[in-house]
């Protein structure tokens, strides 16, 4: 078994904090998402192999167990030695009862194919799963992140997993954000539940606030000063907005229910903030120039 090394996965250094993880995570899978590259396997390949690096580097526990592995096998590969020669038996993980958990492929149609050896000896018995200690009883939650696109986020969306055996399509409901989980009823390896951890990705178009969107739009200084009508993006298209008479450069005209749909409400939508960035022409004619230098004139 080779040695697979997350941080080059993801293109970060050890040193990353974990909001530079996230953001070269985020990054990756909008490049490599199966929906943008459909029959391509390399990609698909590559958004597993990306995902995989996440899922460690993302959790605490398993990013610190993972960089004690990396520094013992850095210092045995300095003393030259070879990875077969590796004792890896050492750092095989299990889940708490010994049994090690065998994980399929929880990306579905969303770049399927599993988890690959090195993770599922390693980190196979801690899995996606998160802990908390009640009495003697310990209640255990399988997690996995899937990445989805704000467009999926608005419209809702659905993965289809291949788990113990089956099929599992499952829905992702309108408004979802980065952090909204989804509950698959018995769907984990050891027949308990499992949760889809959302992660939305950028947006060229938009900024997210919550159920609000924020969007840049360019105007021209004319019709910022005289006002007149500019298209705007929305999630369903552009729609025509009219710029008031001496709108401010940064200023932010509200779309009433053109944001993003409410968690668990879907009905009820955010709203729509354009910012309003003016551009100036480059070259100016001398009738122009004329004008401009009268206006200038009159406003003093």
């Amino acid at each position: 078994m080779d040695y697979k090394d997350y941080y080059q996965v993801l293109g970060v250094s050890r040193s990353a904090s974990a909001d530079d993880i996230r953001a070269a995570y985020r990054k990756l899978a909008l490049k490599y998402h199966p929906d943008r590259n459909p029959g391509d396997k390399q990609a698909e390949d590559k958004f597993k192999e990306m995902n995989e690096a996440y899922q460690v580097l993302s959790d605490p526990k398993k990013k610190a167990r993972y960089d004690q592995l990396g520094s013992a096998y850095s210092s045995y590969q300095r003393g030259g030695g070879q990875p077969e020669g590796f004792d890896w038996g050492q750092w095989a993980s299990n889940s708490g009862g010994g049994q090690q958990v065998n994980f399929e492929d929880l990306f579905g149609g969303a770049g399927g194919g599993g988890f690959s050896d090195f993770f599922s000896s390693i980190f196979g018995g801690m899995g996606g799963m998160q802990g908390t200690q009640t009495g003697t009883r310990r209640m255990t939650q399988h997690e996995q992140h899937v990445a989805i696109t704000l467009q999926e986020a608005y419209e809702g969306t659905t993965r289809v997993l291949d788990t113990n055996g089956k099929r599992v399509q499952v829905k992702i409901p309108a408004g979802a954000k980065t952090g909204t989980k989804v509950r698959v009823a018995k769907s984990a390896p050891d027949g308990s539940d499992l949760f889809l951890k959302v992660a939305v990705q950028d947006d060229s178009r938009f900024e997210r606030d919550g159920s609000d969107l924020y969007a840049p739009v360019q105007v021209d200084v004319f019709t910022a000063i005289l006002g007149g009508e500019v298209e705007v993006p929305t999630m369903t298209g552009k729609v025509k907005l009219t710029i008031p008479p001496g709108t401010q450069v940064d200023q932010k005209i509200r779309i009433g229910g053109r944001g993003m749909p409410v968690l668990k409400t879907p009905q009820e939508k955010g709203d729509l903030y354009v910012q309003v960035k003016i551009r100036v022409p480059k070259n100016i004619s001398a009738e122009m120039m004329s004008l401009l230098q009268k206006a200038r004139d009159l406003n003093k």
